[in-house]
């Protein structure tokens, strides 16, 4: 069952981090902390997050959150331009249906920044009934994209679960 679907609070969330370095410890991971208290603080219950290297461990860490059906599960890193930026093509299969409106939101709040936030390659969608996003791997991208979500979230979560308060 989706965490959404419980009257309790909005349900598990998953976090998956793509940095090469960071999982292989040369430095710490400054973004999954950032999306775990967000999740927290929206009332989500979430462990610590999954940190892998780039490329295929992304998709296979995505699969096994996914198969335990969360509400949501927030990405960061991998979706920039480099040959080992692969987080977006891990995700997209993966999704059932896309939201594009989320990740143009999220482009352009970045873009109110730095030009960079248009390198961006990021999806949003759902995954049967797991909403999930991938952020870009930057702190400052990060925060862009959760206060993006910030007035959204509960209003994905009730729609995801059937309800149709609009």
């Amino acid at each position: 069952m989706n965490g959404c679907e419980s009257g309790a609070g909005p349900g598990a969330a998953g976090v998956v981090i793509a940095s090469t370095r960071a999982a292989l410890g040369v430095y710490t991971d400054r973004t999954g902390p950032i999306i775990t208290g967000w999740l927290r603080e929206h009332g989500f219950e979430t462990g610590e997050p999954v940190v892998v290297p780039d490329g295929a461990p992304v998709g296979a860490a995505l699969s096994a959150l996914l198969g335990r059906h969360p509400a949501v599960v927030l990405t960061s890193g991998g979706t920039g331009l480099s040959p080992t930026d692969e987080t977006p093509e891990m995700t997209l299969p993966l999704l059932d249906r896309e939201v594009p409106g989320i990740m143009e939101a999220i482009r352009a709040a970045g873009l109110a920044k730095t030009p960079m936030a248009a390198l961006s390659r990021g999806h949003a969608g759902l995954a049967g009934r797991t909403f999930v996003v991938n952020l870009p791997g930057s702190p400052s991208g990060v925060m862009d994209g959760l206060a993006v979500l910030d007035p959204l979230i509960r209003h994905i979560c009730e729609q995801v679960a059937g309800g149709h308060g609009h």
